[in-house]
């Protein structure tokens, strides 16, 4: 054995293991001359031992030899040729040749199989559809949008619904099996924003085209990229297909709605998010609500045919159908009326905007007769008061929820913001004068409604959080940083924040608060510790949610759009007692009356009695028009209102702070940490 320096001896078998691996490692011709030899070294000695034990076999000793060499090459394909040593030579020769060809033409279609079974694994296949629904990009939205389209369509013959994305196909299969089930779900990868790729799921010729804002900073313009490059694919006609497309940024969206045409429908999901926060302050539930008319398991919005009430006033719909509820008109001429007044005149050609299991549902059936008149409560409830409501934390949607809540809040109202990083502080008021004689002051200074203080605190340590002062305010809004900010995940301050806040709670002798948070992943909704008044808003599933609905019915995206503006008509969730007597039984029928009288659509209530059970908390949406049951002090009426206190223009803008900018207070001096006295903005 020989002895390498620093190391133990190598043995015999190592070193020609060595010598052999290195010999292997020089050329293809080399391996092929080693598998040669091989096969010789096991061929011939085996075959000539077959011959010598072969009692026919010839006994001289040429005859043996040609023998083994007939069985040799019988076993190597080489030919079985004997006679002159040429002619053996020229046999083995032929039979080397056809080897050669053979194999290299079993290796050209093993390879072409090979590279095509890896295209197909990489997702680059056309598709050829029709009338497929078309999701382009990867968000945190797409498992919502895809259960949700593959649950819009249990009903009817299922489309194939075709992703697009730069990722690994096999990858995209995995995470979206649960979601598809049964669907048709195909998917593709590539970058959408190139049309060479897009090119591939046939966009053309599909119903409905989809466009997901990816994460990141560059999100917009991505968004913008591929709905050029889908306008360079489908064309810009207005034959093409329905496009519906998410971005994060309002500056983006004058940009999106030109790049996507006349066919594109462009949603703000910071936007959407943001008035969904501030609609579910001092609402509480109104989140289940939302969640449970934007899925597809239960009741939908749905066009009708209001032929039934042409030249009837609209007030007379909404006890016109037994099993759907009547929120608003489609008019001929396209314009979309929620909550009209009940003297409103439904013209000929106008359709109805109702809430119903399906479009079957929604038949003309007279329930007037169902109203109980003395079941109805007659007093007014007296108007709200003036909220105080508490802030904890800072992200990039935090100025559109302050925004919000300046249009929805009481005159009078205070917001203290509660941040660890530079107090953001609003924009200095403009000065707004009244636009019309006579118009309201109030109205024409908005701004003056809500008055904003900010406050510096370290959120981050939960002895902060612990010792917050809670009993001054009627509702808290917990928003947690934005992804990037900081090493943890984004919902885990938010956990911790929730928790915190239920510890006060518990020691305020269970007072109950009306908290509402945000959070960006649904696998966290349950760890969430809220009581039952809370409200906890995904903001990914809900967008997704919305995305959905719109995709299937193009036609209620104004809908949508006022229920999640700050303006017009909105979700609402009011006592019981402010349309019926307490204690009273009465057919639902009774509140749809009630409601009309005061202006509003009544479409389903919340049980007090089962608003911590799951899976629905006391929601029901869309009961029929003569189920009769007892109204406690406790049940709350869902309602479409139009808010009275809402000013007519828009509100002044709270701008984020620039990266490591810090307002100063006062006369030049930074804000002091810790908890000091809040300052009036």
């Amino acid at each position: 054995m020989a002895r390498t320096q620093g190391r133990g001896p190598v043995s015999l078998r190592d070193r020609a293991r060595y010598r052999f691996d290195r010999t292997l490692a020089r050329s293809t011709g080399t391996l092929m001359g080693w598998l040669m030899l091989t096969c010789l070294a096991v061929v011939v000695p085996v075959s000539a031992l077959l011959v010598w034990t072969d009692p026919d076999a010839p006994h001289s000793l040429s005859g043996r030899l040609t023998a083994a060499w007939r069985t040799s090459a019988e076993t190597l394909r080489l030919g079985a040729i004997s006679g002159t040593p040429l002619r053996m030579v020229l046999s083995a020769l032929l039979g080397l040749v056809a080897l050669l060809c053979v194999s290299t033409l079993i290796g050209v279609i093993t390879n072409s199989l090979a590279e095509r079974m890896a295209e197909l694994s990489r997702g680059r296949s056309t598709v050829l559809e029709h009338g497929h629904v078309v999701v382009l990009g990867w968000s945190d939205q797409v498992a919502t949008v895809v259960a949700e389209l593959v649950a819009a369509q249990a009903s009817h013959r299922s489309r194939a619904i075709v992703l697009l994305a730069d990722r690994d196909k096999t990858g995209m299969e995995r995470a979206l099996a649960a979601r598809a089930g049964r669907a048709r779900l195909i998917c593709r990868s590539g970058p959408p924003s190139d049309p060479a790729v897009l090119a591939l799921v046939s966009p053309r010729t599909a119903s409905t085209v989809l466009v997901l804002p990816p994460g990141g900073p560059a999100s917009d313009p991505e968004v913008l990229r591929v709905l050029l490059a889908l306008r360079a694919v489908a064309g810009e006609g207005p034959d093409g297909p329905p496009v519906l497309a998410a971005v994060r940024d309002d500056r983006y969206r004058a940009a999106a709605r030109l790049a996507g045409g006349p066919r594109a429908t462009i949603l703000e999901t910071d936007a959407v998010t943001a008035r969904l926060v501030a609609q579910c302050v001092g609402r509480p539930g109104l989140s289940l609500v939302l969640r449970d008319l934007l899925d597809f398991a239960g009741d939908e919005f749905h066009l009708t045919d209001a032929a039934a009430f042409s030249g009837a006033p609209f007030g007379t719909a909404l006890l016109g159908h037994a099993d759907s509820c009547v929120i608003g008109l489609l008019t001929p001429q396209g314009r979309t009326l929620l909550n009209p007044p009940a003297d409103t005149t439904v013209t000929p050609g106008s359709r109805l905007i109702v809430l119903a299991r399906d479009e079957a549902g929604a038949g003309p059936e007279d329930c007037r007769h169902l109203v109980d008149t003395s079941a109805i409560a007659g007093d007014r409830p007296p108007p709200e008061n003036p909220a105080h409501l508490l802030m904890l934390g800072w992200n990039r949607r935090a100025p559109l929820v302050v925004e919000q809540l300046r249009h929805t809040a009481r005159p009078g109202s205070v917001l203290d913001i509660v941040t660890d990083r530079a107090l953001p502080g609003p924009r200095e008021p403009e000065a707004v004068a009244a636009t019309a004689a006579g118009a309201d002051a109030e109205a024409a200074q908005g701004v003056d409604r809500l008055a904003v203080r900010f406050r510096s605190a370290t959120l981050s340590r939960p002895e902060t959080l612990l010792g917050l002062d809670l009993a001054p305010y009627d509702g808290l809004v917990v928003l947690g940083p934005d992804p990037g900010d900081g090493p943890d995940r984004p919902d885990d301050w938010t956990l911790v924040a929730l928790l915190a806040l239920r510890l006060l709670e518990e020691r305020a002798g269970g007072r109950e608060l009306r908290v509402v948070s945000e959070l960006t992943d649904d696998r966290n909704r349950p760890l969430a510790p809220v009581n039952p008044g809370s409200d906890v808003i995904v903001s990914g599933e809900l967008t997704g949610l919305l995305m959905a609905q719109i995709a299937q019915n193009h036609h209620l995206a104004p809908v949508f759009d006022e229920l999640f503006s700050a303006e017009g008509s909105l979700l609402c969730l009011r006592p019981a007692g402010t349309y019926v007597r307490v204690g009273c039984e009465a057919t639902f029928a009774t509140v749809v009356a009630a409601a009309r009288d005061r202006g509003e659509c009544a479409i389903g209530y919340r049980r007090h009695d089962r608003r911590t059970s799951a899976p629905d908390y006391g929601i029901r949406l869309n009961p029929r028009k003569g189920e009769r049951r007892e109204w406690g002090a406790g049940d709350h009426v869902v309602v479409v209102t139009t808010d009275p206190t809402v000013p007519a223009r828009a509100a002044e803008t709270v701008r984020a702070p620039a990266a490591g900018s810090v307002r100063e207070d006062g006369e030049g001096r930074p804000p002091e940490k810790g908890r000091p006295e809040p300052e009036t903005r």
